[in-house]
């Protein structure tokens, strides 16, 4: 969570209106077309903008041209990911390390194929079968990992705050892949993609210049979702209107400087609705009983079909994941063609390219 005091990867306190350097660099990226043949050059990143920052450990590292430069970059490989063979030579003789601290799917998996995919070489660490069972501390841990000689390390952790200690330790880019309650926001950023590539193909191939005018509900379990946090900042700088939708004991303490309006009442809301954003309930985190039962939160706050025919005709549907089917959404819902969940997946893949691009490839290291 975004808090007084709390500080990003450039040092300073997160703010919505951060301001990124202007400096640019001009970066070629050949295509392999075969064994042997010549490499053709390609000029999608000609005009890429070299960040101002060598970690992303919050939307709050970029301001609102700098989530644009991650969505025209993802334009980019998501040509890429259409060919034949999905791969380029863009990050050749580069190293991404993956350290997940917690259970992971989607976005190791994500984090690994995008890497792949620009021809990095790839290092998977995973607790449960390293030497963090044996009692090797963190740092120890990263350390080790740095010291075989990568260029960034993907790291999600279930303590809040864990990448940017990570990064006083390491001299790799460190990339938040999630930690604990606090930001996701690779999550966010992809996101953020689906929503842009669905109006796209709804105004015939028209790309909007943000997500001003949408009106989005964020309903679930707010108050342990690291994906809320990371989406009201990056949809918001969008020009997106954010409202959370939760019962009491699932919202944050405060809402003071968050740029949302808060709800109880999802069913008031439906028909406003241009997406709705479902979080999954989690247990593992609750440490106490904060809801009567699973059954009674689907009564009130799952989508049902009676409530996705509530929503507007081409309202959108999405979910981080995991999902679980009859508590935050219905099964019927889950596979109607609003629902984007399975496009979140695969853009997943094309940000996570974008994303390492971003810090790797342009000469920020």
């Amino acid at each position: 969570m975004i808090v007084p005091g709390m500080t990003t990867s450039t040092g300073t306190p997160p703010r919505l209106t951060d301001q990124a350097s202007d400096a640019t660099g001009a970066i070629g990226v050949a295509e392999v077309t075969g064994a042997g043949a010549a490499a053709a050059e390609e000029d999608f990143f000609v005009d890429h903008r070299v960040p101002a920052v060598r970690h992303l450990l919050s939307i709050a590292d970029l301001d609102r041209d700098g989530i644009l430069e991650i969505m025209r970059l993802s334009d980019a490989f998501a040509e890429v990911s259409e060919r034949p063979i999905p791969k380029v030579p863009a990050l050749r003789g580069r190293t991404v390390a993956t350290v997940f601290m917690e259970p992971s799917t989607r976005t190791r998996l994500s984090f690994e194929t995008a890497a792949k995919r620009l021809s990095a070489d790839v290092m998977t660490f995973t607790a449960a079968t390293s030497s963090a069972v044996k009692g090797e501390s963190l740092r120890d841990t990263v350390e080790t990992i740095d010291a075989m000689g990568i260029d960034a390390m993907v790291i999600r952790h279930h303590s809040s705050g864990a990448p940017l200690r990570v990064t006083n330790w390491v001299g790799a880019s460190v990339i938040n892949a999630g930690d604990g309650t606090h930001e996701h926001p690779t999550q966010a950023l992809l996101d953020c993609f689906t929503i842009r590539e669905a109006l796209t193909a709804r105004h015939d191939g028209e790309i909007p210049a943000d997500l001003k005018g949408l009106r989005i509900a964020i309903v679930g379990d707010i108050k342990h979702s690291r994906v809320a946090r990371s989406n009201v900042l990056a949809f918001s700088a969008l020009g997106a209107q954010v409202v959370l939708v939760a019962p009491a004991t699932l919202m944050p303490a405060s809402l003071e400087g968050w740029p949302v309006t808060a709800t109880g009442d999802l069913d008031a809301i439906l028909g406003e609705l241009d997406v709705i954003y479902l979080l999954r309930i989690q247990s593992e985190r609750l440490g106490e009983v904060l809801l009567p039962s699973l059954d009674e939160y689907h009564w009130r706050y799952g989508l049902t079909r009676a409530r996705a025919d509530a929503l507007k005709k081409d309202a959108l549907v999405m979910h981080p994941g995991p999902m679980i089917r009859g508590v935050e959404i219905s099964p019927e819902v889950a596979d109607l063609p609003a629902s984007l969940v399975t496009r979140q997946v695969r853009n997943g893949v094309i940000v996570r390219m974008a994303v390492l691009f971003h810090l790797l490839g342009s000469g920020a290291m």
